[in-house]
This record gives structure tokens, C-alpha cells and sequence, in this order.
């Protein structure tokens, strides 16, 4: 049984009274503490300094009716009780600040004290979920009736209310700004999606599925999902990202489900595992579809009951989350290619989101240059911008038909962020503008040409841009050794068959999987896209 836990003010008025005879009047915060069918585990009572003898009284008369109310006193002090901004900024901090634990206790939001201010608050900041909980009002006994009265909650139709409908109006688009980073996009389609998202990541806790290209931003938006769910208390638990393209096997099952002491080579000590760390939080699984087909049925078992084996452990282990999952492949062609499973599949396209490539969103480049400029400065040095001439240069550039944006938005942030660090006295000139274009122009066109290139940028994207010259020879070789050979095993002798033949190499398939990893590449990844 979860505890029942109101919070509301002290009645300046109505709780009055310090002789025998305040018991010959109705104080509905004590009668809140009388109700036959409804015990109170824990009142949260708000009050000013002024009211501290008066608080005294009322908690001590709580502790004689009901011995088993805990009382806890939050004394907020204002100036005028009657201004709404100082009223509902007073209440906004209270609600951020409260450890909200809605697994263990039920809240009651006391609207019978207080202003008419403050029951307006108390309405906005419920509806809001910024206090999950429910609101309470208390009516005294009836003419010549004896008791504490009754209690009722509240239905509010807030469509009634043009001001309040236009207060959640606001808070909805704030909430859409907030999952667009604050950049103002222009693009119908995205807009239209993110809209979406906030209406469903405010009212579900459902999986939710990220489909688009490397780089389109769902690694980015899955934390702001996140970080909104928060901001309303609807998680209590960690963000916890996981690339699943670098998990295989034993490793996966480890990394994702923990695993006991000796379970499996190098397992010296228990390990929680990283869908532990994300209870009563978040875990976004990137590049789902890398999963093998048995990490897939213990990931749809730990969705639907909250509970999964720890790698060589004979008891469940338990862990309530919310998941997204971000895909960049079709997952339904894979469900028919026996390459995913169709009943996780069915689990996860509940709530499917497609996030548009960059090139696609060309009326969105311009202000996510502003923004990659803004991120890039956040005032650790000087800020920089461009001069008009280099700015018109680049989002003619950027814009045009033409310009291929492999990598999408991470390609984008990374040409803002050579640009930032190439300006002199904070200022992008179209000479930096002209090297940039020249080197993006260049990329992508060995990335049409080069079979080195065109391979990595074929398994990499815009990775490949952090490779040395000596790595994308190797990496291009080590790939098509990999997509040649029938297995793991197969493919690390033949690479390493002069360490094999020297014995200077035990275990071959280990090694080449470790190197693979380094680059954040998987087996099956690679073969697959082959």
C-alpha cells in the first residue's frame, strides 16, 4: 500500500484558534487528519514565520487525533499572498525541489486553504505534473452535525478556463522548444513530429522508437525525452545510453543484464549491469537492431515485466524503466528477414518517430548553425561569428541541392566547429568559409570515388572524418577481411596468420573483436551491411 501524503497551506483563518474552544470549530487541515476512510501518513503543512505559534498548536491537536501523521513544516515567506508570479514562483520552486516518490506514496494537493492565488497554482502546477498527485477538497459538517466533515477530489475542466487553457498552451510549447534545443526549426514535417513526441512523452511511459539516418539527432532528442519526463517528476531514475552496435555475445548480455562473480572469463566481481542502473529512469538503446536475436527476447522481457537474469545467476533481477530505441535500418524488412524479432518489434512501434535527414530539413540549417556556434562557445572563450559575407557564403553552400552531408547534423556540427576554432579575433571570414566547402567538397567526393573511403563512409558516416590516414587503410582492410570470411574466428586468422604462426596470438577472433570495438563496430554489423 503506497502512504498517502497531502501537502497544502496553513489556514491563516480557518485553522485559527489556541483555547478549548478552537475544538467548536471546523479547522479543515486537523479534519484533513479525521477522515474515517482515508488516513493521512504524512501532511506536508506550508505556513509563513508569522504563523509559526499558530503551526504549533494545529500539529500538536494532528498528533492527538492522529498519532499517525507525520507532520513536516516548509515555512515560505511572501510578501503579497494575492501576486500571482510571487505565488506560483514560490510553489514552482517548492514542486522542483520536493523528492517526489510516487512508487511509495500517493500525494494529495489540500486546495481548502490558502488564497484563491494559491488554489490557482496549486491547479496549474498539478495539471502541469509538476506535483504528481491529485487535488483534495474539504467541506465542513453539515448545520448541527458533529465530525470533520467530507472530502472530494476534484474534477477541473480546464477547457472552461480561456486563461488557463492558453497557461497549458505555453507550458506545451515550452515543452517543444525544450526537445528542439531551443532552435527554432522551420521544417512542417519535424515540427510536426516533435509535437507529437511532447504530447506522447508527457502522457506514456510506453517504448518509444527513434527511426533515422546516422546523425539525425536521436541521441539528442532521446536525452531531452528524457530530461522533460524529469522536469515533471514522471522519473525518478537515470539516463542511461547504450550503443548497441558494440555489443556482442557474452559482453552484450553483461553489459546490458549484469552478471555474477565467475559467470564468464574475466568476471571477477558482480556487475549490476546497465539496465539496473536505469530503474525507475530511462535507457535509450542506439542501433538497436545490432542486437543479437537473444539480447532482443531478454530485452522484450525486461520491458513487459521488469525483471531479467543476471548472467549466471539463478534469481531475476528487477528494474522498472522507460525504454527508447534508435534505429537507422528498417525494422519491419529485418522482422521479414528473420533478422529481428517480430514480437519486440510489435512492442516498440507502438510510438514510432521518423527524424528527417539534414538533407531534408534545408530550411533548418541556418538556425542550427546559430545553435552549434551557441554550443560551441558556451562561455568558456570568446564567442564567434560570422562576418555577413562568410555567413551568406556557408548557407549557400550548406543549402544547395548539391551538398551531400553524409553525416547529417553530427557533419554539420563538426564543419561549425573547425570554422569556430579556425576564426581569428572571433570572427568566421570567407577565406575559412572557402577552406571548409573545399574540405567538405572533398570528403564527400572520396567518399564517391576512393573504394577506401566510399567503404568506410559506407560502415562510419562522418566518423571517418576523426580517422589518420594510416587507420582508414587498415580499417578498409580489416572490413572486407570481415565481410569475406564466414566467421569471427575465420576472419582473425587470416589477419593474424603471422602472429598465429609465430604463436604470438592465442586467441584471434578476441583480438580482432577488441579491435573492432575500438572503432565502435561490431560483427554482425559489418557483415549485415555487407
Amino acid at each position: 500500500m503506497k502512504r498517502n501524503v497531502a501537502i497544502g497551506f496553513l489556514g491563516n483563518n480557518l485553522d485559527g484558534g489556541k483555547g478549548p474552544r478552537r475544538w467548536e470549530h471546523w479547522r479543515p487541515t486537523v479534519a484533513l487528519c479525521q477522515q474515517d476512510d482515508m488516513v493521512i501518513d504524512r501532511l506536508d503543512l506550508i505556513h509563513d514565520r508569522r504563523q509559526i505559534k499558530q503551526a504549533e498548536v494545529v500539529i500538536a491537536d494532528i498528533a492527538g487525533v492522529s498519532p499517525e501523521t507525520e507532520v513536516r513544516t516548509h515555512i515560505i515567506d511572501m510578501r503579497d499572498p494575492w501576486d500571482f508570479q510571487e505565488v506560483y514562483g514560490a510553489l514552482h520552486d517548492f514542486a522542483l525541489d520536493y523528492q517526489f516518490s510516487e512508487d511509495e506514496e500517493e500525494y494529495l494537493v489540500h486546495l481548502t486553504t490558502g488564497t484563491h492565488v494559491a488554489q490557482i497554482c496549486w491547479f496549474l502546477l498539478t495539471e502541469a505534473r509538476y506535483i504528481p498527485g491529485r487535488l483534495l477538497q474539504l467541506s465542513p459538517p453539515r448545520a448541527k452535525e458533529a465530525g470533520p466533515g467530507t472530502y472530494a477530489a476534484i474534477d477541473l475542466d480546464l477547457s472552461r478556463y480561456d486563461r488557463l487553457a492558453q497557461r497549458f498552451d505555453a507550458e506545451r510549447e515550452q515543452g517543444t522548444d525544450f526537445l528542439k534545443a531551443g532552435i527554432a526549426t522551420q521544417n512542417p514535417a519535424f515540427n510536426a513530429m516533435i509535437d507529437r513526441v511532447e504530447q506522447v512523452a508527457i502522457k506514456s511511459d510506453a517504448p518509444l522508437l527513434l527511426i533515422g539516418p546516422t546523425g539525425a539527432g536521436k541521441s539528442e532528442l532521446a536525452r531531452r525525452i528524457y530530461e522533460l519526463k524529469r522536469s515533471r517528476h514522471q522519473v525518478q531514475g537515470a539516463f542511461v545510453p547504450v550503443n548497441c552496435s558494440t555489443l556482442r555475445g557474452e559482453r552484450a548480455l553483461s553489459t546490458l543484464f549484469g552478471h555474477r562473480r565467475g559467470a564468464m572469463t574475466g568476471a571477477g566481481t558482480d556487475r549490476a549491469g546497465l539496465l539496473r542502473a536505469a530503474n525507475k529512469g530511462v535507457v535509450f538503446l542506439d542501433e538497436i537492431d545490432e542486437l543479437g536475436l537473444d539480447e532482443q527476447a531478454m530485452i522484450l522481457h525486461a520491458i513487459e515485466s521488469g525483471r531479467f537474469y543476471p548472467v549466471g545467476s539463478d534469481t531475476e533481477a528487477e528494474s522498472r524503466f522507460q525504454l527508447i530505441a534508435g534505429a537507422n535500418q528498417d525494422l519491419a524488412k529485418l522482422v521479414a528477414e528473420g533478422r529481428f524479432r517480430a514480437d519486440l518489434f510489435a512492442r516498440l512501434n507502438l510510438w514510432t518517430f521518423h527524424l528527417p535527414g539534414l538533407k531534408a530539413r534545408r530550411e533548418d540549417i541556418a538556425p542550427n548553425v546559430d545553435y552549434e556556434l551557441e554550443r560551441n562557445w558556451s562561455g568558456r572563450s570568446e564567442q564567434v561569428f560570422f562576418n555577413a559575407d562568410a555567413r551568406r557564403r556557408y548557407l549557400k553552400f550548406a543549402t544547395d541541392p548539391a551538398s551531400e552531408w553524409t553525416g547529417n547534423f553530427r557533419d554539420l556540427g563538426s564543419s561549425v566547429a573547425r570554422m569556430r576554432t579556425l576564426a581569428p579575433r572571433g570572427r568566421i571570414t570567407t577565406s575559412i568559409v572557402d577552406e571548409e566547402v573545399g574540405r567538405l567538397q572533398s570528403q564527400w567526393q572520396a567518399g564517391r570515388s576512393d573504394p577506401d573511403s566510399k567503404l568506410l563512409f559506407e560502415v562510419l558516416g562522418d566518423r571517418v572524418a576523426d580517422l589518420d590516414r594510416f587507420d582508414r587503410v587498415q580499417l578498409a582492410d580489416v572490413i572486407r577481411v570481415c565481410r569475406s570470411s564466414a566467421s569471427m574466428s575465420a576472419a582473425g586468422r587470416e589477419l593474424f596468420a603471422v602472429s598465429r604462426a609465430r604463436k604470438a596470438s592465442s586467441n584471434d577472433a578476441d583480438r580482432l573483436r577488441k579491435y573492432l570495438e575500438k572503432h565502435g563496430l561490431g560483427w554482425s554489423a559489418l557483415n549485415e551491411a555487407g
